[in-house]
């Protein structure tokens, strides 16, 4: 979940962070965490290669060697961290209450329209990825016994530490690895310069890894195709190969965010400003991109990431911030007074968005084509667009009061 789009807008933003791991030589990696519920989800979805008509043993030994071939691929030498999602936050819950219904009654609706048996198709019920439920109790059972077996039997496994946090520990996998990695940063002993490296599917570990603000991080992921063929490759789960991963230079992305909002280094904004703080302005960053989209709270409804709005974001961020004397985002607390000033200017471009996207002359022309030439339907296209500039109008009070 997370940011829709995200991953393939940073791709085209920024095409050097990312490299297939068969074409790159991997470096070496100190820490290695899974985010075991993408991988759960790709070993038991029927369109990720059959869970259809599989036991729940089978569907274990498909997590389980895909467990072992990410770990060949990075081959970390100090940490392994996997960790299940436990009971999640009260917002997040009710956004998967909210999209596991819905997806429900979509099954229904198309079972009414094209005479399907959703129940027949999809055998495997993916909510029960779900902690406290049968499968996840069988599942971590299963992975405890898999661990310790691997300890016992394989050296690799013995040369690291292994660390495994099941479902019973409350928070989201992602979120107890990045308590794992504050943690550790805490300590003195802790060397500056160890490299992690992370493997999900969800565009937020992008915002995870850089809220580390660790130098040297690294986000592994497959490969995302819609082909039949690659879907037909991805049934053996059992023969991963490099080529079906990309690895994303997180560091490399701190660079060019320095970059991006190298502008307020320039000495036309010393007078107004605080200084340049690259650490504190990649927070103020994810908060922006946390506006397009995020598990916990509705995005903007008029803010979307294939619509260039993280672009649109930065530059006004770079514009405004000079002028609010310090950042949205202080260790943690928000400061509302200068976020209610940025969202001011934002409602300004929000309207004049609107009213591009809603422009009368080529929308009205258009509909007109549609309609056949008489009096009645061209009073009729007259009154929509009668309403429609009444609705512009309305946003427009809105968004200054």
């Amino acid at each position: 979940m997370g940011i829709p789009k995200f991953f393939r807008w940073i791709g085209e933003r920024y095409p050097l962070i990312s490299n297939s791991v068969s074409s790159s030589l991997i470096p070496d990696f100190d820490n290695f965490y899974l985010d075991m519920n993408s991988i759960i989800h790709s070993c038991t979805h029927a369109n990720q290669g059959g869970a259809k008509g599989v036991s729940d043993e089978e569907m274990f030994i498909k997590i389980f060697n895909y467990i072992e071939g990410l770990f060949l691929i990075i081959k970390p030498k100090k940490v392994f961290f996997m960790a299940i999602d436990g009971v999640a936050p009260r917002a997040k819950m009710n956004e998967q209450r909210s999209r596991r219904f819905k997806k429900v009654l979509e099954a229904e609706m198309e079972s009414a329209t094209f005479g399907s048996d959703p129940a027949a198709e999809q055998p495997f019920d993916s909510n029960c990825i779900t902690p406290g439920t049968e499968f996840m109790e069988k599942l971590d059972q299963c992975l405890v016994y898999f661990i310790n077996k691997k300890i016992t039997e394989d050296k690799d496994w013995q040369d690291v530490k292994v660390i495994y946090s099941g479902y019973r520990t409350p928070g989201e996998g992602e979120h107890k690895i990045l308590n794992y990695i504050r943690n550790i940063r805490s300590k003195p002993e802790t060397s500056a310069h160890i490299r992690h490296c992370m493997y999900g599917l969800d565009a937020d570990l992008i915002m995870l890894g850089l809220l580390s603000h660790e130098p040297h991080f690294s986000l592994l992921r497959e490969v995302v195709t819609f082909s039949k063929s690659d879907l037909q490759k991805k049934k053996n789960i059992k023969s991963l190969i490099q080529e079906d991963f990309i690895l994303f230079n997180l560091s490399l992305m701190r660079e060019y965010l320095d970059l991006e909002f190298s502008s307020l280094k320039d000495a036309e904004y010393a007078e107004n400003d605080i200084g340049y703080d690259l650490e504190r302005i990649l927070d103020d960053y994810i908060l922006l991109c946390m506006l397009t989209g995020n598990d916990f709270m509705r995005h903007l409804p008029g803010v979307h990431v294939g619509e260039s709005a993280i672009s649109l974001l930065i530059g006004l961020y770079v514009d405004i911030r000079p002028k609010l004397g310090g950042y949205l985002h202080d260790c943690g607390s928000l400061d509302l007074e200068r976020i209610q000033r940025f969202f001011r200017e934002l409602s300004i471009i929000d309207v004049q968005l609107f009213q591009v996207a809603m422009d009368g002359t080529e929308w009205y022309e258009d509909f007109k084509l549609c309609l056949h030439q008489n009096d009645d339907e061209e009073s009729v296209a007259d009154r929509i667009v009668e309403t429609r500039n009444k609705i512009v109008q309305q946003i427009s009070t809105f968004a200054r009061s």
